[in-house]
């Protein structure tokens, strides 16, 4: 009898609800259309956040960003505010019982991020534009807290991280099929293929950065020897369109990742320490620092403007004297330089470059594409971008945290010896080189499209050294009967 009533007050409420959304939708106010997304969404916070984080992963790629709200701000919807409510629940979980694990907590990469994530509130405090740098602040802590930290705790299953990788690639395809319906009826322009995924992804850069971070993971379900053949081949035509997509984005930057994380590849085959990697890319720098005036003018000789022609679209890359993409990029970083020298060690403040770098410009720096209303981009760079917002230590930090991955990923390859195991630290790895290598050209770490693979990847690789291959060496341990 309790059932029956309370099945009738369901068809009640729902009977209810029907008609007065009836109503408004007449009356043009449609946002009660969002309330049952809105209920459901409540309900997978209170009982079950590890869906909810998942089905934050697949809402990602299809999340359209809303720009120029009140202070210059952005948002990502539907996404932003969901992982906002993840943060807000982790915190008032950890206040209540405070039982999370310590395994992680005090990884070397957690304690690298906790320096980072302290000087990002430091200079936050000092920052010219305080407001912008608190919202930069609470964004990058949602985006560390749900996908890094409580991401290894959704990973400590281990299909949870083909689980993530999938809610991302397949909304991603849907996005790519649009990108390349759009770039078609343009006729595979290379000029409009800078804007023909917006409103998903801002521009093709972004959209090639993410398809470039995937596609060493869909190489791994293509080729791997323990899947089935149906996963082997639908895991060939995703990884199929998104070589087509990546072609298409005309993003040379996503290109170079690819050819670094390739080469990083033939690295690990040859089991060369990282410590070693390290000193010989020490000493690459020390090298093209000190020949930089020979290598400056070399490249001011291309005069190879980006084209639809791929050879000539590859040459392009090194053009710094007409292509105007290649010079812009060089007139931003020049503006960080002169801001980082007039406060080297606070910064201006977190997410305040575009609101700063205009007075730093030069003329004979400027080019057909540059602004003073700070409306067309960061710094180009998640390592320049932070050593003009938050000084010296704001880039050092984050660097920090790059090298602290590579080094367990490394060592994490090196010492597995579970094939499907082994295989999947070192796709993870590659495709969190082509973002890091990519990072040196551009910066999205501002944005959920990028964050949540970046630091969900890492988290994997932090989950698969505390939890799985500890598991694997209790296996190997234990007698066989």
């Amino acid at each position: 009898m309790i059932q029956e009533k309370n099945i009738k007050w369901l068809y009640a409420i729902s009977i209810l609800f029907i008609l007065i959304n009836g109503i408004c939708t007449f009356y043009e106010f449609y946002y009660l259309n969002l309330l049952p997304a809105a209920v459901v969404i409540l309900l997978l916070a209170i009982f079950s956040l590890d869906k909810l984080m998942l089905l934050t992963v697949f809402l990602t790629p299809l999340a359209i960003n809303l720009q120029k709200l009140d202070g210059g701000l952005g948002l990502s919807l539907p996404t932003e505010p969901i992982i906002f409510g993840i943060m807000l629940i982790f915190i008032m979980k950890q206040l209540y019982s405070a039982d999370f694990d310590r395994s992680v907590l005090v990884h070397p990469i957690s304690i690298a991020i906790y320096f980072n994530l302290l000087w990002i509130l430091i200079t936050t405090i000092t920052s010219e534009y305080p407001i912008v740098s608190i919202k930069f602040l609470v964004a990058r802590l949602w985006f560390v807290i749900s996908f890094y930290f409580l991401g290894t705790q959704l990973f400590k299953e281990y299909k949870n991280i083909k689980r993530f990788i999938w809610l991302y690639i397949i909304p991603f395809t849907i996005v790519i099929f649009y990108t390349i319906y759009m770039h078609a009826g343009f006729g595979f322009d290379e000029k409009t293929a800078n804007y023909v995924m917006s409103p998903f992804y801002n521009d093709h850069t972004i959209y090639g950065a993410m398809l470039a971070m995937f596609l060493p993971v869909l190489i791994f379900f293509c080729f791997n020897k323990k899947y089935s053949t149906s996963i082997k081949f639908a895991s060939t035509i995703f990884l199929i369109i998104f070589i087509i997509a990546l072609i298409f984005s005309y993003t040379r930057a996503a290109w170079l990742s690819l050819i670094i994380a390739l080469l990083a590849y033939i690295v690990l085959l040859l089991k060369i320490k990282f410590r070693n990697i390290l000193i010989l890319a020490s000493c690459i720098t020390a090298v093209l620092l000190y020949y930089r005036t020979d290598i400056i003018m070399k490249l001011e000789k291309n005069r190879q403007d980006a084209s639809r022609d791929f050879e000539k679209h590859i040459q392009s890359i090194s053009n710094i004297s007409t292509d105007a993409s290649n010079l812009e990029r060089l007139n931003r970083w020049s503006a960080a330089f002169g801001m980082f020298e007039e406060r080297p060690i606070l910064g201006w403040g977190p997410g305040t470059y575009s609101f700063v770098y205009a007075p730093f410009q030069h003329s004979n720096e400027k080019t057909i594409i540059s602004t003073n209303m700070g409306d067309r981009g960061n710094a180009h760079s998640e390592y320049i971008g932070p050593l003009c917002e938050s000084g010296v230590l704001g880039a050092v930090t984050f660097i920090i945290i790059i090298l602290i991955t590579l080094s367990t990923g490394f060592r994490l390859y090196y010492t597995i010896s579970d094939y499907e195991l082994k295989k999947l630290v070192l796709v993870t790895l590659l495709g969190f080189i082509t973002y890091i290598v990519h990072g040196g050209l551009n910066n999205f770490l501002d944005t959920d499209k990028a964050s949540v693979p970046f630091w969900g990847f890492i988290a994997m690789l932090v989950a698969i050294d505390v939890h799985h291959k500890k598991n694997q060496e209790k296996k190997i341990s234990e007698p066989s009967h």
